[in-house]
């Protein structure tokens, strides 16, 4: 592995770790508002805490594919 794919590799993690915490703030909240609107009635702990532990996941993910994507598209050095 040479220099530039790890810089490549490193910068790709260090967007999406950047990244990470305000997506899947805001799908968390979106997610939870839309299931508070569509139960009329405010959510339990465990259904938030069930939220929060979706919204992670689909953060992480889409965190992930925008950054590679900004690297590859801004950056243009993923071959």
């Amino acid at each position: 592995m040479s220099i530039v794919q790890i810089y490549q590799f490193g910068s790709v993690l260090l967007l999406t770790a950047l990244l990470f915490f305000p997506i899947s703030k805001l799908i968390w909240v979106l997610s939870v508002r839309r299931l508070q609107r569509k139960q009329e009635h405010p959510l339990s702990q465990q259904e938030i805490h069930a939220q929060q532990k979706r919204a992670r996941i689909i953060g992480f993910f889409v965190a992930l594919a925008f950054s590679y994507f900004f690297h590859l598209n801004v950056l243009q050095t993923i071959p």
